[in-house]
């Protein structure tokens, strides 16, 4: 089976339990971790800084499609930030819960 941790970012923490909290209820994930970020990027040419949260979303590498459509549909931002980082390896008793939690 193959994991990945999606990173997706938000500037409004109460939205962003309101996302992990749905993805959590339809199993699209089985964990998420939701940590205060500062962000600088570039956003109709020019910099821009905010105050932002990052989340880690853990699943399985098959519930990609389902999790974009939902962030796409749920996420204020016209331009999500939504990256794929693939789990090489992970300590066995966690990636077995991971699919215990993902199959139900």
């Amino acid at each position: 089976m193959s994991y990945v941790i999606l990173y997706t970012t938000i500037d409004n923490l109460n939205i962003g339990k309101k996302i992990v909290k749905k993805l959590l209820e339809e199993r699209l994930i089985a964990c998420a971790n939701i940590f205060p970020i500062t962000s600088y990027y570039w956003w109709n040419n020019k910099i821009e800084k905010g105050k932002e949260y990052g989340i880690f979303l853990k699943t399985k590498k098959e519930k990609y499609q389902a999790i974009e459509k939902k962030i796409k549909e749920l996420h204020p931002y016209e331009v999500p930030c939504l990256l794929e980082l693939n789990i090489n390896r992970g300590y066995k008793k966690y990636l077995d819960w991971l699919a215990k939690e993902l199959k139900k």
